[in-house]
């Protein structure tokens, strides 16, 4: 069972998925560079491959496609770890490097995988992204096999638990999400629920999580437990027309921007809009979606860390339009996380990195630092150390998930805007 309990911490958001494609990764191998139309040379801080003794951190985040609002804070943020880490000293006594490149979303794998291509060109300590599960499925293995840690800030699909030696991630599975949603479902006095979710590794690994929680509550599940919708489907009249003939209490609604026409014809169709359901990706700001009122009182949760207001601020010197701050706390201590176990181990190579990420997260119960600057004078003191940055998370655990993180409860207003109610605390159980 996952111990929850509440805490007061804001807590934010996740997701995965869509957009264009670009040059193949056998072009970009043959080109033999790290730059493309799909790299990010604006943000990179550094212009060619990094050198062997360099520290280069290297960002996959979607700049086109379904995700693209999250493409520019994370890389904003990506520049704030670097002057942040710079200013401390550096890796080893040097500055280090960035670099990125736009994945689009899992509708384009021509691009994930060319994007993935491009920065492992640059020779990278680490990669950071991609946020969604459905990106990460696509490109895991190019940079794990060749021995780079990906550290995804957003990907929770269940199944990642424990993917790979070299895959961790910043933010928590949906074992805990869902456990929580699921929890406040059964909590809220749903006795029937319809599950509408699409056919997606983030949709379904998080609906079946709900499923077993509120199952296990008491909770019938009178429509979606197999049932399923394509992500590119527009149309929902037949599936609402089934949700309805089933006569749920309530509807949980795991969707990305198919939400927004989904949700239109559960209204048309006469279902309570007001006992909504909502998950990470698609509990957003809906004013401009829908009239005033309709998902008043519906629920959403967010995984991860709310940034402080002194972060966005710090995030924004960088990118004065950021206005999204999903998964920026989750890259930064990546990112951090990534420089320190360099330093630890005394390499900037992948490897080395990899071999030390688990004990300056933590696992050796080292002293607790909230900094680079901080964690660096304990690591040069000799002493082992336990990072704790914005997002608080627990140290990584045996299948380098975080061991604890928070998920953050929303309730919509009369504008349809989601504002945050509380958070709870999970422990991950293990893989």
């Amino acid at each position: 069972m996952i111990q929850m309990k509440k805490i007061n911490m804001k807590g934010m958001r996740k997701l995965s998925i869509t957009a264009t494609a670009m040059v193949a990764a056998a072009v970009m191998a043959l080109a033999g560079c790290g730059s493309s139309g799909t790299a990010d040379s604006a943000a990179s801080g550094s212009s060619g491959s990094a050198k062997s003794d360099t520290f280069m951190a290297a960002g996959l985040f979607p700049l086109t496609g379904s995700m693209a609002y999250l493409g520019p804070a994370n890389i904003a943020t990506m520049k704030l770890a670097q002057k942040d880490i710079n200013a401390a000293g550096g890796v080893l006594g040097k500055d280090i490097e960035i670099t990125s490149a736009d994945t689009s979303d899992a509708d384009h794998a021509d691009q994930n995988t060319s994007s993935a291509q491009s920065v492992l060109a640059k020779n990278p300590s680490v990669v950071v992204g991609p946020p969604s599960s459905s990106v990460v499925k696509n490109t895991y293995k190019q940079v794990t096999s060749a021995k780079v840690p990906m550290i995804s800030s957003g990907a929770t699909s269940t199944a990642f638990s424990g993917l790979s030696d070299y895959f961790f991630r910043t933010i928590p599975p949906d074992t805990v999400q869902g456990a929580v949603l699921g929890q406040i479902i059964a909590q809220d006095g749903v006795k029937n629920l319809a599950i509408a979710v699409f056919n997606d590794e983030y949709g379904t690994s998080l609906r079946d999580v709900v499923v077993k929680t509120v199952e296990d509550a008491g909770v019938n599940v009178v429509y979606g437990e197999k049932d399923t919708f394509d992500p590119t489907e527009t149309n929902f009249s037949s599936m609402v027309t089934a949700i309805k003939a089933t006569n749920p209490d309530a509807t949980l609604v795991i969707a990305f921007d198919q939400t927004v026409p989904l949700v239109k014809e559960l209204a048309a169709q006469g279902l309570d809009t007001h006992k909504l359901y909502m998950t990470d990706g698609n509990t957003v700001d809906h004013s401009a979606d829908f009239d005033a009122g309709l998902l008043k009182g519906s629920t959403g949760t967010i995984p991860g860390a709310h940034p402080t207001e002194e972060f966005q601020k710090n995030v924004k010197s960088f990118n004065a339009k950021v206005t999204d701050f999903t998964y920026t706390a989750e890259t930064y201590d990546a990112i951090v996380l990534a420089a320190l176990a360099a330093q630890k181990g005394g390499a900037t190579d992948g490897t080395t990195v990899q071999k030390n990420l688990m004990a300056v997260s933590g696992s050796t119960k080292g002293k607790e630092c909230d900094s680079y600057k901080a964690c660096l004078a304990l690591l040069k003191d000799g002493k082992e150390i336990q990072y704790k940055g914005q997002t608080s998370i627990g140290a990584f655990n045996d299948a380098h998930d975080p061991s604890s993180a928070s998920i953050g409860v929303y309730k919509y207003d009369a504008d349809n805007k989601p504002v945050f109610d509380h958070s709870q605390e999970g422990s991950v159980p293990k893989a």
